[in-house]
């Protein structure tokens, strides 16, 4: 299987995830409620995340800038990867500034829409800018089980502020698209590798990407898992660790 072949399966796989996680809150016009199998399935997806930035993607930055900026002696992999941390940060915060806005219930919902395809499309860019199927592979299972529930989050917030149904499964297209555009736009990237250009850009974006994992598994990780008084706390935190170490594991061979 070649290795264009398989990401273009892969974009069309996370579409299709993406759609049908949303299906159900859009036709029941679903409340937050309390879904142990999403949590628990998301709490091992941000494990994923976690291993992929720190045994992956990041090494990768810094190998890669250590081989293009020989002379330079600066942690340019880090900073990028902080720069990517702050960049989702910053838009969470902005998010939760919008109650002291005007018309915030009818834009708060949007706001987090915003943030989770601006996340879709970085994910798609790390898959499509990695050049073995390996190391796809292990990143698309981590995002086609994140964005399912992220997908269906995102119906359900939409659902909660009377957004109309039009809208909501607009929102809700768009955001399926991004990671499959992503991908495409990281693949037409990775062909650039073979220019000291093109590696320096892969070099940065990974670092970048590497940042916003980081802060998916564990800000935004904890903000929306945090139940301390819950059975199910624990649970998470397990298979957390459990894809953690997954992505450990793998590290030896990938």
């Amino acid at each position: 299987m070649s290795l264009i072949f398989y990401k273009t399966i892969a974009g069309i796989l996370i579409f299709i995830t993406s759609l049908v996680a949303a299906i159900y809150p859009i036709k029941v016009r679903a409340h937050p409620g309390h879904h142990p199998i999403l949590e628990l399935g998301d709490a091992f997806a941000s494990g994923i995340f976690l291993g992929a930035a720190l045994f992956h993607m990041l090494p990768d930055a810094v190998h890669g800038f250590s081989r293009v900026l020989s002379g330079v002696h600066y942690p340019m992999a880090e900073l990028f990867c902080a720069g990517g941390f702050l960049v989702l940060l910053f838009l969470q915060r902005l998010a939760q500034c919008v109650p002291h806005i005007k018309q915030a219930k009818t834009t708060l919902p949007y706001m987090i829409a915003l943030i989770l395809i601006i996340h879709s499309l970085i994910e798609g860019g790390v898959l499509g800018i990695n050049m073995t199927i390996a190391t796809a592979f292990v990143i698309f299972i981590a995002i086609i089980v994140h964005k399912s529930s992220e997908s269906f989050a995102l119906a359900v917030v939409l659902n909660r502020s009377q957004a109309p149904l039009k809208i909501t499964m607009y929102i809700v297209g768009i955001f399926s698209l991004m990671t499959p555009a992503g991908i495409v736009l990281g693949t037409a990237m990775a062909s650039l590798m073979q220019y000291k250009s093109g590696q320096l850009w892969t070099a940065g974006f990974n670092a970048f990407a590497a940042g916003t994992f980081l802060y998916m598994s564990t800000l935004h990780h904890i903000n929306h898992h945090e139940r301390m008084h819950e059975s199910e706390n624990l649970k998470e935190f397990v298979l957390l660790f459990i894809g953690l170490g997954v992505m450990a594991l793998l590290a030896k061979w990938v």
